[in-house]
């Protein structure tokens, strides 16, 4: 089954050939640990964990690497320590926060769905040389500065983006079209606006490690350049990541590993997934949708309602990856119905291999919603054992494992919630439907209006 998948670089959908066939290597940017997981977050968690899994399933297991990082050094962190926990020392401030938020993003990534990654490096762990040999942050600059690509200036280290004469190849930003602005800095001591940071002094009460430059810590870029050497080489398969990061953090990163080594690239393939809005806005704290995955996971604080991590995955997957999601409670709904529906039929079922029409779905950039629709067709048929396959390799689990878990009230609620959902758009087609459907289970309806607000309002009770 051939692969192909759509490289940013190239603005192209290409045929993938791994560099290596017994070891097929990917890396994708992790969390910055400073707050818990939004629901934007979980996108690339889920859509690089599917990407995981095809691989595995196309070269086996044993031949895919899949490192995703833990930023836990970045001035976001320190100004959060700082606020947080304002009668500790910095530094024990910012444990605090970095492995409360690192475990939440590991519990929200479990409950997704998600493998864990292959290597999961903590970039506090690659500042310095190491025992071991990998690649780290201080070397890596030291190289770009030796090979004229990087320079010291108002106490800091930059790399010089006017070397590089194909900067900006990724994102199409021309170096001599890039005017200092909202996303590039204007310091006097830098060369260029676009020259960016490595390596920046820290004051004594900040985080820092001694280096060649003096004591400081390293820009956020360096970062991820290090980390993916460390495991996957100069040049590997695969970068992934979210749209918003391909400038300037990818630019800057494949900048920094190109000409740290010479290489005519960083990886052969750049993967980045769309934006998530909330109910067609952007999601932002000011606009008071701002929802993490913990929220939706043990809280109401979305739609009412608490979430499977199943439904919230089965949601992101209906969208194809590179395209924008709206994330609405209707849809958040429906597919809890369908995982409802799907579990119910494929209960006490053994998984068959998946077929060619659900691994060419894949196959074809991730076509997951071609992929989703060929799962309902698989129900309709009713080729249990056949959906079960294909809802492995996806990564779905059942919401429940047994009859007693699946109980009659968490159903009612969810098809009521569909019901009136039908009713707010007038689809009263759709509303008998539904009706008729809970009737058939026992359930009996009873519609009214609120006394208070005049909304309509539905109970139930199970007809004796």
């Amino acid at each position: 089954m051939d692969l192909r998948l759509y490289d940013t670089l190239t603005r192209t959908k290409r045929p993938f050939v791994p560099i290596d066939l017994d070891n097929v290597r990917m890396y994708v940017c992790g969390p910055t640990v400073y707050d818990f997981a939004h629901i934007g977050n979980a996108r690339p968690v889920i859509v690089f964990d599917v990407l995981f899994r095809l691989l595995r399933h196309l070269y086996g297991a044993e031949h895919v690497k899949y490192v995703r990082n833990i930023t836990d050094v970045d001035d976001k962190i320190n100004d959060r320590a700082a606020r947080d926990f304002p009668g500790l020392p910095l530094n024990e401030a910012i444990r605090r926060v970095t492995e409360v938020t690192a475990a939440q993003f590991h519990a929200d990534a479990a409950a997704l769905g998600a493998l864990p990654p292959t290597f999961e490096p903590c970039a506090t762990d690659f500042v310095l040389p190491r025992p071991d040999g990998k690649t780290d942050m201080v070397t890596l600059i030291g190289q770009l500065i030796a090979r004229g690509h990087a320079y010291q200036a108002g106490g800091e280290v930059l790399f010089d983006t006017a070397s590089m004469p194909d900067y900006g190849m990724l994102s199409g930003r021309k170096l001599d079209e890039q005017k200092a602005g909202a996303r590039i800095a204007v310091e006097a001591h830098k060369k260029h606006p676009a020259d960016f940071v490595l390596w920046k002094q820290s004051s004594e009460e900040e985080p820092g490690w001694d280096s060649p430059w003096g004591r400081g810590r390293p820009g956020w870029h360096i970062e991820c350049s290090a980390m993916s050497e460390a495991y996957l080489g100069q040049v590997f398969d695969i970068h992934g990541g979210g749209l918003d990061l391909i400038f300037p953090h990818h630019e800057n990163e494949l900048a920094q590993s190109r000409c740290a080594h010479g290489t005519p690239v960083m990886a052969n393939y750049w993967m980045h997934n769309g934006f998530l809005e909330v109910e067609g806005r952007k999601m932002s704290k000011s606009e008071g949708n701002f929802i993490t995955i913990r929220e939706l996971r043990e809280t109401d604080a979305f739609g009412g309602k608490k979430w499977d991590g199943q439904v919230l995955r089965l949601t992101m997957l209906k969208t194809h990856y590179r395209q924008p999601i709206d994330w609405t409670v209707d849809t958040l709904v429906e597919s809890q119905k369908t995982l409802l529906d799907w579990s119910e039929f494929t209960e006490n079922v053994t998984a068959a291999e998946p077929s060619d029409e659900v691994v060419a779905a894949l196959s074809d950039d991730l076509n997951t919603p071609r992929l989703i629709a060929a799962l309902h067709s698989l129900r309709k048929t009713g080729k249990a054992s056949q959906l079960c396959g294909a809802l492995r390799l996806l990564g779905i689990g059942r919401i429940f494992t047994a009859s007693a878990d699946l109980s009659i009230t968490s159903k009612v609620e969810v098809l009521l919630d569909v019901r009136t959902a039908a009713r707010a758009r007038k689809d009263f087609k759709e509303s008998d439907r539904i009706r008729d459907e809970l009737a058939a289970m026992g359930v009996v309806l009873r519609d009214g209006k609120d006394p208070a607000t005049g909304e309509p309002t539905t109970t139930w009770e199970i007809a004796r």
